[in-house]
């Protein structure tokens, strides 16, 4: 006979060990109570068990899904609604994909015996741009420099996918801005500029964009604001040095290739920046940069208006100091022991501002209006960010190891 026992505890709260073979009565009286139990929870909880189904249930089970498990769920439905949907929601129709199209040449031969050089229209590159201003059944778009640049043809691309052709009206390589034409007809929306000026560091920014082209288009990507006031060296003619620094804002919103020229935003929806360039190095992640909107506003307007910027030039050919060996600095410049920067001229452009103003060869500059210039750079953003043609410019140089001053009238020329 099977023995049938459990533990349990006496008075003492001793375990002990009792056998069922001499209490059935006992034993038989339990097992009958725990089915009825038993029997009334399932009664309580599927009141329907064994039953028919029920309308309601019905219903439910045609929303419900099966795994492999035969586990049972219900599809549900959300309606998320958030700042960063709003802001998208604002300025998404606004943002744009834009392909440069560039004549590309093959030979071809006719039957085999002849042949000749002709050329076929491909897209050598595509970004994003932003429509900023409908007027006179024309809207406008602002994009990257480099996003235009020796294009043959340009086409834009609208949010729903809906194909232009498109004009340059102008385009600035140190801004890296330019602005492009279209029919307005088919255009719904135009974003909204917001104030650079006063973001914050951490505060919440959102990239949108074609990245990789229009597989992707319209992408969303959202960051912070990393840094405000950076300023990034840029290689304008590729020649390993830098010639200009752009002031920009950093953010960890992720910007790539096909990203540049479209719209850095805040959760109000406004455009606070226009995508510009990120840092692609192995090592590095999450450094993009953006063209601030109040910086970017009044080089827009001039592009639109006249197709070019006109910068003010001095008429030189320019070499820094801290790349001339220590050698010449003294013995051909005769510069003072304590000067070990500024600007050497190395020539001096008949007729321009510099030659009327008596600068010659060998000249080291070292301030402009008072203010201290260590290199090209410097000297280059100060005349561009701070002169227009027409204006004086006050200059202290040095020759032949004594510090001299002249008034400069700046022009236009195409030289510094």
């Amino acid at each position: 006979m099977i023995d049938m026992g459990y533990y349990d505890q006496d008075d003492h709260g001793q375990s002990r060990y009792r056998n069922e073979k001499g209490n059935k009565g006992g034993y038989l009286i339990s097992s009958l109570i725990g089915v009825i139990i038993g029997a009334l929870i399932v009664l309580l909880v599927f009141p329907n068990f064994g039953g028919k189904t029920n309308q309601n249930t019905q219903e439910e089970s045609t929303t419900a899904f099966t795994n492999k498990n035969n586990v049972q769920g219900k599809n549900v439905s959300l309606n998320v609604t958030t700042d960063i949907t709003k802001a998208v929601g604002i300025a998404e129709k606004a943002v744009v994909g834009i392909s440069n199209i560039q004549s590309q040449g093959f030979w071809s031969q006719d039957n085999g015996m002849s042949g000749g050089k002709k050329s076929t229209q491909q897209e050598a590159g595509s970004g994003s741009g932003v429509i900023y201003k409908k007027a006179n059944g024309k809207a406008y778009i602002v994009t990257n420099n480099h996003v235009v640049e020796g294009a043959d043809q340009l086409e834009v691309t609208l949010s729903d996918g809906t194909k232009l052709p498109a004009k340059l009206l102008g385009s600035d390589v140190w801004t890296d801005l330019a602005v492009v034409e279209v029919d307005g007809s088919k255009v719904s929306t135009i974003a909204q500029f917001g104030d650079s000026d006063k973001l914050k560091l951490g505060e919440p920014v959102i990239a949108i964009g074609n990245p990789l082209g229009e597989q992707f288009a319209g992408s969303v990507t959202q960051g912070i604001v990393s840094g405000i006031n950076r300023t990034v060296p840029v290689d304008i003619n590729n020649d390993g040095v830098e010639d200009w620094s752009s002031e920009v804002i950093q953010t960890d919103a992720a910007i790539n290739p096909g990203n540049s020229g479209g719209a850095l935003i805040n959760v109000a929806g406004q455009v606070v920046g226009i995508n510009s360039m990120k840092i692609a190095q192995e090592a590095v992640e999450g450094i993009g940069f953006s063209i601030p909107i109040n910086y970017a506003e009044p080089i827009i307007t001039k592009l639109e208006r006249f197709g070019k910027i006109t910068r003010p030039s001095i008429g030189v050919q320019l070499q820094d100091v801290s790349d001339i060996p220590a050698y010449h600095q003294q013995e051909t410049l005769h510069l003072p022991k304590n000067v070990t920067d500024g600007i050497m001229i190395e020539s001096v452009v008949p007729h321009s501002p510099a030659a009327a103003a008596g600068l010659r060869e060998l000249d080291v500059i070292t301030e402009l209006d008072g203010h201290k210039v260590r290199n090209t750079l410097e000297l280059r953003k100060y005349l561009y960010d701070k002169k227009q043609p027409g204006d004086t410019m006050i200059i202290k140089f040095y020759r032949s190891g004594k510090l001299q001053e002249v008034t400069v009238k700046l022009s236009n020329e195409s030289r510094m």
